[in-house]
């Protein structure tokens, strides 16, 4: 059996010290496999957020072990995490994220540009990340003048911009109506469907969890569940032309 991409062994996570203390995290056990579609559950204070956090390296467990492609993440210094992070993750926030009086291109090229890619690179790779989320011709648009699910696709542009292995997702439908939160996970779906891009989800909503082919849940910083989603959504994600059309 191939190693799992992500593993966490035991993992707690404690904030402060006396009185004071939070243990966030209890003891968490688990193993993802390339190319899975993983929502994470929970009630506020459950320990999602954090265990995402860790997820994404950026935060480390105070005790236990977090395995990615084998290496142990809690080992490496801060420039070889952040590194790692460069390479292999992508991020997708609630709020965007976007820089407001920059333009989508521009948007989507910053981890090319922190990657340190050439300018003619950086343009090419954005274009066709733009393309891939439906939004061709939208390139020298700003933030203000896009709607909130095309800023959001703008987000997943340049998280797949570098072509990582995992996209981390934070309540990514969080800001959004019912139809544009349904076109946004149909793009999730269909980038872990057509392009095997592990996706690992943190949300509160039960539909659009119901996306994901495994859910975890948190209660009080354990896992209370790991369980498969035996009927998972399964409607394909709009064409491009479709997406440009709703644009």
């Amino acid at each position: 059996m191939s190693t799992p991409l992500i593993q966490l062994q035991g993992v707690t996570k404690r904030y402060g010290s006396g009185a004071s203390e939070l243990l966030a995290l209890k003891g968490i056990s688990l193993a993802i496999t390339a190319g899975e579609f993983v929502a994470i559950m929970g009630p506020s204070g459950s320990g999602k957020s954090t265990a995402m956090n860790i997820l994404g390296l950026l935060d480390t467990p105070t005790a236990g072990q977090y395995l990615f492609k084998g290496t142990r993440v809690e080992a490496l210094s801060r420039d070889q995490r952040a590194r790692l992070r460069r390479r292999y993750l992508g991020f997708v926030f609630q709020g965007f994220n976007l820089l407001a009086r920059t333009s989508a291109q521009e948007n989507v090229e910053l981890p090319l540009l922190y990657r340190g890619d050439s300018a003619a690179s950086r343009r090419s790779a954005a274009t066709k990340a733009l393309r891939d989320v439906g939004l061709g011709g939208w390139e020298r648009h700003t933030p203000a003048e896009l709607s909130g699910g095309q800023q959001q696709r703008v987000a997943i542009a340049r998280a797949i911009v570098t072509a990582p292995a995992v996209v981390l997702a934070d309540e990514p439908t969080g800001n959004l109506d019912t139809q544009r939160s349904h076109e946004i996970m149909g793009l999730l779906l269909g980038l872990n469907r057509d392009q095997g891009i592990t996706v690992l989800m943190v949300t509160h909503e039960p539909d659009m969890a119901a996306y994901a082919r495994r859910m975890l849940h948190f209660i009080d910083g354990r896992m209370a569940r790991d369980e498969a989603n035996a009927n998972p959504t399964l409607a394909a994600p709009a064409g491009l032309a479709e997406l440009a059309e709703l644009a």
